[in-house]
């Protein structure tokens, strides 16, 4: 659940409403496969715009599908005609072959264009905490520069700006219970006392299609209720799957140099130099008041016997 009020009389509203469209970029994804079941329950009907056309469609026939094939301008128009609302999840973790955070900036950009052109009422976009258009660290440098495109573009929009988002298909999380489980140490860059404020994926889908129906514009840090330090934080995970594991202190440089050993036995990008460099810069909590109310102690009880049973790819999930 999230933070918000939602009026008897705009819910019988939503209800009576005929069925209009949304799109969802990357449906099949992590947070968009959330948005997208929320939307159809709504009894909305959706598009999803995805660079994985060929992908087995969890939601059978009830999403249709798009390819997400930047190049075509014409066809982002053509495809996203017609919709209400754009949720644009649209990202790269880090750079990988031609995905590139350039590239993504570049194509965020005719993205929300082609929405523009094509009529798109309002987009609700998720960035991440923190975002600077300074920021020596282009994952967040090349997030601020996509939030200016929006805000630039004379579209209605609501931006989004989630820390970490904690589910059973999440990465992050999933894999400190992975490591806990599989490795007698775990290794802590530097202190451990940088911070995390993570919100749960359904309140940050629910918070997604609760600004989709608002018209101002506005930019929202989407945050849970708790904040951990990471060393905490990993002793919970590792105490709540039953793993007692010796936690380690080691530099930022040697816990990098140690997970490129474990690299090729998971066949993934396990944690780069900036996403350690934003988590120590204490860059995933937020100082607005938390809008997420999913406590995460609590879903982590919830969910210790299964999580970090299998490793969680991301080049897995988004180039292969």
């Amino acid at each position: 659940m999230i933070a918000v009020e939602h009026s008897i009389e705009g819910g019988l509203l939503a209800m009576s409403e005929p069925q209009e469209l949304d799109i969802v970029t990357g449906a099949f994804g992590y947070t968009g496969k959330y948005i997208t079941r929320r939307l159809l329950d709504s009894g909305r009907r959706v598009r999803t715009i995805t660079g994985h056309p060929r992908r087995a469609n969890v939601f059978a026939n009830e999403v249709e599908i798009a390819s997400m094939d930047f190049s075509d301008r014409a066809g982002l128009v053509r495809s996203l005609r017609g919709a209400s609302v754009l949720y644009n999840t649209y990202w790269v973790r880090f750079n990988h072959g031609r995905a590139t955070f350039d590239e993504a900036v570049t194509n965020s950009r005719v993205l929300i264009r082609a929405a523009r052109e094509a009529g798109v009422r309002r987009i609700v976009h998720l960035s991440i905490a923190n975002p600077s258009l300074d920021s020596h660290l282009p994952y967040y440098s090349g997030k601020a520069l996509v939030e200016k495109a929006i805000e630039d573009s004379g579209l209605s929009y609501a931006i989004l700006r989630p820390t970490v988002i904690f589910g059973i298909e999440d990465i992050l999380i999933n894999n400190i219970a992975w490591f806990a489980r599989h490795f007698p140490v775990f290794a802590i860059p530097g202190s451990g006392r940088y911070r995390l404020q993570p919100i749960f994926v359904e309140d940050l889908a629910e918070l997604a299609i609760h600004s989709a129906r608002q018209e101002n514009n506005v930019v929202l840090d989407a945050v849970g209720p708790e904040i951990f330090a990471f060393e905490d934080l990993v002793r919970q995970i590792a105490t709540a799957v039953g793993a007692k594991r010796k936690l380690i202190h080691v530099s930022p440089r040697v816990a990098l140099q140690l997970l490129r050993l474990v690299e090729p036995i998971v066949g993934d990008v396990i944690l780069t130099r900036e996403e350690v460099e934003g988590l120590m810069a204490d860059l995933l909590v937020s100082k607005q008041p938390a809008i997420g109310q999913t406590r995460f102690s609590a879903w982590l009880a919830q969910n210790a016997r299964v999580l970090g049973k299998r490793y969680t790819s991301e080049l897995q999930r988004h180039y292969r």
